[in-house]
């Protein structure tokens, strides 16, 4: 019996401790607030700063340069982005800009290329139709061909022939083609084909006498080369 009272003893002492800690105490009374300065009239009260201590403030610069680090790198990244993906369209552009270069250049060369046989084919008609005219106006019938009305069909013929040359020729002038001038001219072997030479002592060498084949020019650049009859002096006997 005397253990079974020796143990509800130490309970009742473990009780008695429990409460302890658990009672919190009576209160401290709060400290008086002091007073604040007394303020002139007029004038207002003093208002005193937050002054952070220093390890909060470290840790609020330190944690603003990561993240102005983090900022900066994402942007120079996204610059760097940018700047590929800049000189990519770039690129590109230019590449694009070539070959649609490259292919206007193919299309106007072929499209030259096509007017310029066209232009040649109709420069050949020319020459038929002036070759034809110039006969029809030499042609110098005889007593029998005038009672046979061969002149009036020949007069009839060269008007046609004149009148056809002259379509001809507008429809080249429309096309800004233009004949060379080449008689008393001095050869120029980059417009002229000398296709006779004659020796003409009373006429300066190398000036052109006789014109075979009309050249022509279409703008700047030469369509046709004319065939002349170049004047050669005699060389000099040693």
């Amino acid at each position: 019996g005397g253990l079974l009272m020796d143990q509800a003893a130490k309970d009742r002492l473990v009780e008695r401790f429990r409460a302890y800690l658990d009672d919190p105490g009576p209160e401290p009374a709060p400290e008086p607030a002091p007073e604040p300065a007394p303020v002139p009239d007029g004038a207002e009260g003093p208002t005193a700063p937050e002054t952070p201590d220093l390890f909060t403030l470290l840790a609020e610069l330190a944690g603003l340069k990561a993240e102005v680090k983090v900022e900066a790198r994402q942007v120079k990244a996204a610059l760097d982005q940018f700047r590929e993906l800049f000189d990519l369209l770039r690129t590109a552009q230019q590449r694009q800009d070539e070959e649609s270069a490259r292919r206007a250049g193919r299309e106007v060369a072929g499209r030259q290329a096509a007017e310029r046989d066209l232009l040649l084919d109709l420069l050949d008609l020319r020459d038929r139709l002036q070759a034809g005219l110039d006969q029809g106006q030499g042609y110098s019938p005889g007593w029998l061909a005038r009672r046979g009305g061969a002149a009036g069909f020949v007069a009839g013929m060269s008007e046609g022939l004149a009148m056809n040359l002259r379509r001809l020729d507008e429809v080249l002038h429309r096309r800004h083609v233009r004949p060379l001038a080449v008689l008393d001219r001095p050869f120029d072997p980059q417009t002229m084909h000398a296709a006779e030479v004659v020796r003409d002592p009373a006429r300066p060498a190398g000036l052109v006498v006789r014109e075979l084949r009309k050249g022509f020019t279409q703008g700047d650049r030469l369509l046709r080369a004319a065939e002349v009859v170049v004047n050669k002096t005699q060389a000099p006997h040693p």
